[in-house]
């Protein structure tokens, strides 16, 4: 199995599809590298493709002390993973906790970043509601602790999965199936160094500000933690268009594969054609008509 190595020495275990420019795919808590199967299946025609499992994620290595996992290892990891590659710049695709991973790229590793997708990224971000998401990451840890096949049965239920349950049964309890195989060690872990510690988006915008890789920010219309967030990252973010999902949950990628891939291969044709630009700064102006009193 390919693995790349950490400067903290944590295996991560990743796949390649497909050649030309490169597209790294960060996954989210509840999946692995198999959430990207769409992805993995449409956009190897015409890009270097790359998956990866976070720290934690067999058959990437489970680290015991959960210091060892954080936004920052998060972030890191990416960029351990495109280093191992021999890779300069690429393309960097991230969902829910993979799209925090994947603004944060693009806040401390802007040079490494030919472009951002943030799907999915704000749970616990909303102004107020900080403590409530890091005591029922604190619960939802313990859980997995106690009885890892109930509490992940529960997790694929969340509000924000049902869409996809509804929509696609059948997709839904692979997705059940693979989040049940998950490490349970693994998945405490990374919800208390990663998601319980992590900074919230509101803290985060005078660095948005200054990200200037094309970038686009992905939601779902069902999903309620991340809307507030994805508009918040649209108005701070210089080059960032926004793509809203109706009627979709989190896992945009699995729920509405198409639609997903359109906008991203949109995106990214965009960007290569050196065509998806800063904003203008008259759309900011202000004024609701554009005349002033």
């Amino acid at each position: 199995m390919p693995h790349a190595t950490t400067d903290d020495g944590v295996k991560l275990y990743y796949e390649e599809a497909g050649s030309g420019a490169p597209v790294v795919f960060v996954h989210e808590f509840a999946g692995d590298h198999r959430s990207w199967e769409p992805q993995l299946r449409f956009f190897p025609r015409r890009y270097r493709c790359i998956t990866f499992n976070a720290r934690g994620y067999p058959p990437s290595d489970v680290p015991v002390d959960p210091e060892r996992y954080s936004q920052a290892r998060a972030r890191d990891d990416v960029i351990a993973i495109l280093d191992h590659l021999g890779i300069d710049r690429a393309h960097v695709v991230g969902l829910s906790m993979g799209g925090f991973a994947t603004l944060h790229v693009g806040l401390a590793h802007a040079h490494r970043a030919r472009s951002l997708v943030i799907g999915g990224c704000g749970y616990g971000a909303q102004p107020g509601e900080e403590e409530k998401f890091r005591a029922e990451c604190e619960a939802a840890a313990q859980a997995f602790e106690t009885d890892w096949a109930a509490a992940a049965a529960k997790y694929g239920l969340g509000p924000t999965r049902v869409q996809y349950q509804n929509k696609d049964p059948r997709g839904w309890r692979e997705f059940a199936d693979q989040l049940a195989s998950h490490s349970p060690r693994g998945a405490a872990n990374t919800l208390r160094g990663v998601q319980k510690r992590r900074p919230s988006l509101y803290q985060l915008v005078d660095g948005m500000k200054k990200i200037a890789a094309p970038t686009l920010v992905m939601t779902g219309d069902e999903d309620e933690p991340c809307l507030e967030a994805a508009l918040l990252l649209k108005r701070s973010i210089p080059a960032a268009g926004l793509v809203v999902m109706p009627r979709a949950g989190h896992a945009i990628n699995l729920e509405e594969p198409e639609a997903f891939n359109r906008a991203v291969a949109d995106f990214l044709a965009a960007v290569e054609a050196g065509r998806w630009e800063t904003r203008d700064p008259r759309a900011v102006a202000g004024a609701i008509l554009g005349f002033r009193k």
